[in-house]
């Protein structure tokens, strides 16, 4: 089964490959952010040689000095402008590359089997969807670009610098290497460190999804004290672990600024001592001493986004796996096309299959199955027999590891996967509702479905008149999970969304009357009559009330058919289906 690769692999700033991927993809936008950080730079720079020419020309040179002033403040507008534009593009990439990063991950985990999400929580999956690409968002919006014009700062000063002093210059960068070393050694443990923060905050998120999801249960049982306890300790974990990576990157800043300017204060000491001698100039000092200033903020600023890229790089790790998942369920290069008119014939041959998160435990062993078209059969067993792998199996979430799954005659592996999906009916016993209007949901089934269509697939499923009553109709918001519908109800929209899949010959039933009431399951089933129709169907029955009326009824144990026959056969054999109807019955009498 398809996972997440490897989280051990070599972490590196190479890692944000990734995102320039995505943001190459709009070369206008870069080229325009790249000159308009590039003019903003060099109006920068051209500041303190302005200044030289202030203090040099200006107030000693008896001319006129208005002139000087005018220039520095075309200087000042220059770089105004180029700074807003640079901020606006880079501001743009950043969002639209972000936007661009959830839509191919979100776009690949639809490709991906269910058995993907049984391995890799989707709490921590839905962690990196948001804050990770949070971090990126960040980065390629504001630090990348910071990073980018400190260096052209740093190089069009050192620069400079040389020009104007070569002696002083060669004692400032003297510096350098003393900086670089502990941004090395202190960046690789701000790396290690930013890495588990991510994951810290992953599990931060995982234990708020479970208890929001869970809330009736978690205040049912008095438990609220308890789950307090455990989000206060990941929550405590999160900051410790930050406290670690906020101290390495206080101490290499402390460490770059003070040495940098440390070796400013040096080299203008010395550059007092030549202005004395009458070696350099007052404006050369001055225009020096801004330069260095530039110098070592730009320093002490790529000390800060090299951190910043770190975690960028890890987020950008931690989404590259989400979206390089191969998916192990996909269509063949060469599909095989399932025959026309369906038919609904569904063949399980000597089927043997495990969970990959169960590999000791064989869900069918040796299974074979025939259904013929039309025909309505009924699977019954105790809890774990294999009766829900059948419907797993035959929607192709899994492929088997060995024997043969076909539908009208077609192995489902030369099949294309939507294909085989788009000739099933589902209506499952846990009905998922979105958070969405009841037409949406509706549609679901058929989301080309016209409005006529949506009423008679409605009033099919005895859910017309609950749905006429909503405050808007057919637009009114159903609430996460449905939490404004009854079982019943919610039942009911189940059975007129697979009521809209009309060209889906094979109908799979997993016990939807199981939790409903008397009159609630009597409305159920009453559609579900209407559903079946013409189609082949199979249903899961824990009660064993609901089978009686099917063609055949299996009996499933370990895997395995047990017993076949109708319900007076079976119940005259005296085996396992008898006793289970026995517990059933005399439960209910009881």
């Amino acid at each position: 089964m398809a996972s997440v690769p490897d989280d051990k692999q070599k972490k590196s700033l190479s890692n944000l490959g990734m995102v320039w991927s995505f943001a190459r993809r709009y070369p206008g936008h870069l080229a325009i952010a790249a000159v308009a950080l590039l003019v903003a730079a060099a109006a920068t720079t051209g500041v303190p040689y302005a200044f030289k020419l202030i203090i040099d020309r200006g107030f000693s040179g008896g001319g006129d000095i208005s002139r000087w002033f005018e220039y520095l403040l075309m200087l000042v507008v220059v770089m105004a402008l180029a700074t807003a534009v640079r901020f606006y593009f880079v501001s743009w990439i950043g969002e639209r590359v972000v936007a661009d990063i959830r839509l191919a991950v979100h776009r690949n985990l639809l490709r991906l089997a269910p058995g993907f999400f049984e391995e890799n929580r989707p709490a921590e999956i839905t962690s990196r969807m948001t804050v990770d690409t949070t971090i990126i968002e960040q980065v390629v919006g504001t630090t990348i670009s910071v990073a980018l014009r400190n260096v052209v700062l740093g190089i069009a000063c050192t620069v400079i610098l040389f020009v104007l002093a070569p002696k002083l210059a060669a004692y400032l960068l003297l510096g350098i290497p003393l900086v670089v070393v502990p941004i090395t050694f202190i960046g690789r443990r701000v790396r290690a460190i930013s890495k588990k923060s991510q994951d810290r905050i992953a599990d931060v998120g995982t234990v708020t999804s479970e208890v929001l999801g869970a809330m009736k249960i978690v205040q049912a049982f008095g438990q609220q004290g308890r789950e307090t306890e455990r989000f206060a300790q990941a929550t405590e974990t999160v900051f410790s672990v930050a406290k670690r990576r906020i101290l390495l990157r206080a101490l290499m800043s402390a460490i770059v600024i003070a040495l940098m300017f440390s070796a400013i204060t040096l080299v203008i000491w010395q550059g007092a001592i030549d202005v004395r001698a009458g070696v350099i100039t007052g404006g050369t000092i001055a225009a020096f001493v801004l330069y260095g200033g530039l110098l070592a903020g730009a320093f002490g600023a790529l000390s800060e986004v090299y951190g910043d890229l770190l975690r960028a790089a890890g987020a950008s790790e931690r989404l590259n796996q989400l979206l390089s998942a191969k998916p192990e369920i996909r269509a063949p290069e060469n599909p095989v096309p399932l025959p026309n008119p369906a038919e609904g014939r569904l063949v399980f041959d000597q089927v043997t299959f495990h969970y990959p998160t169960r590999p000791e435990t064989s869900a069918l062993d040796g299974f074979s199955l025939a259904v013929r078209p039309k025909e309505r059969l009924a699977v019954v067993g105790p809890s774990g027999a294999g009766k829900t792998t059948i419907f797993q199996l035959a929607q192709r979430f899994y492929d088997p590891e060995s024997g043969r799954v076909m539908l009208d005659g077609v192995d489902l592996k030369d099949a294309d996967p939507a294909d085989v999906r788009q000739r099933i009916a589902m209506v499952p016993q846990d009905v998922v509702i979105f958070a969405s209007s009841a037409r949406d949901n509706l549609r679901y089934g058929n989301w080309e479905a016209t409005e006529d269509e949506i009423w008679e697939a409605a009033r099919d499923a005895n859910a017309e008149a609950f749905l006429r009553a909503l405050p808007q109709g057919l637009d009114t918001f159903m609430g996460e999970g449905g939490a404004r519908l009854s079982g019943g109800q919610r039942q009911r929209i189940a059975i007129a969304r697979a009521l809209l899949r009309r060209n889906a010959p094979l109908l799979l039933l997993d016990e939807a009357t199981s939790a409903l009431d008397a009159e609630s399951e009597r409305l159920v089933q009453e559609a579900l009559d209407r559903l079946m129709g013409d189609r082949t169907t199979i249903v899961i029955a824990h009660r064993l009330a609901t089978v009686r009326a099917a063609d055949r009824i299996i009996v499933m144990d370990h895997g395995r058919i047990v017993e076949e026959g109708d319900h007076g056969t079976l119940t005259a054999q005296g085996g396992l289906y008898a006793r289970l109807a026995r517990l059933q019955f005399d439960g209910l009498a009881a």
